[in-house]
């Protein structure tokens, strides 16, 4: 099961095609051998999050892009710079496998060279606070960890979106309550307070609004 926040492939919202570099940002949850067999991508930062479960990424490892297998669980974020091409497969290794994976149009210099980058990431240590994970093509990634009640304020900027991954936010002055799976977006707006309305996890993405070519 797949959900999309902008257009793809079928899925055709002309509203919806993109937000400053940000042109996919789905959710996928798969049983165990599901996913995407070997298939091409160029042109893109692509930006993994494994929610639950295990993700098994086979195509570039490391720096030089030798090819080779990843196991991605939760607690690391992987980014593929696709450069001038590559093939990789994403297939779910474990049960009830969740992940949230954004792609990024890549700057006009970026190298051709693909690469891959797993980076651990540890939200427990940082509790109720705004964690950056990886900048991606000019846009940062950040993640908190929210208890029950905790407050958190998202900074301002052109271009900023913010994913519920888990659990749920109370409702506000910015819109309705918030859930897992649910987003919002600000644009040109000042730093925003949120509520926690049980344990949650939020994914928070601060864009540039120059935009490139992706395929």
């Amino acid at each position: 099961m797949t959900h999309h926040s902008f257009s793809f492939g079928e899925h055709y919202d002309p509203e919806r095609l993109r937000l400053g570099p940000m042109v996919c940002h789905d959710d996928h949850l798969l049983a165990r051998g599901q996913g995407f067999e070997t298939h091409r991508h160029s042109g893109l930062e692509i930006v993994t999050w494994v929610v639950s479960g295990a993700l098994e990424h086979t195509g570039p490892v490391g720096p030089d892009g030798a090819t080779g297998t990843v196991v991605l669980e939760p607690g690391s974020v992987a980014v593929l710079h696709t450069g001038s091409g590559v093939e990789h497969a994403e297939i779910a290794v474990a049960a009830q496998t969740r992940f949230v994976q954004v792609w990024l149009t890549a700057p006009e210099d970026a190298p051709e060279q693909p690469s891959y980058d797993v980076r651990p990431v540890d939200l427990d240590a940082a509790a109720g606070a705004l964690v950056e994970v990886a900048e991606v093509a000019g846009a940062t990634f950040s993640a908190a960890r929210l208890d029950t009640g905790d407050k958190l304020l998202i900074p301002g900027g052109p271009l900023t979106h913010v994913y519920v991954a888990t659990g749920a936010l109370l409702r506000s002055s910015l819109a309705q309550p918030l859930a897992a799976g649910d987003a919002f977006v600000f644009t040109d707006e000042s730093a925003h307070q949120v509520t926690a309305a049980v344990p949650t996890d939020l994914l928070v993405w601060t864009l540039p609004t120059a935009v490139a070519a992706a395929e």
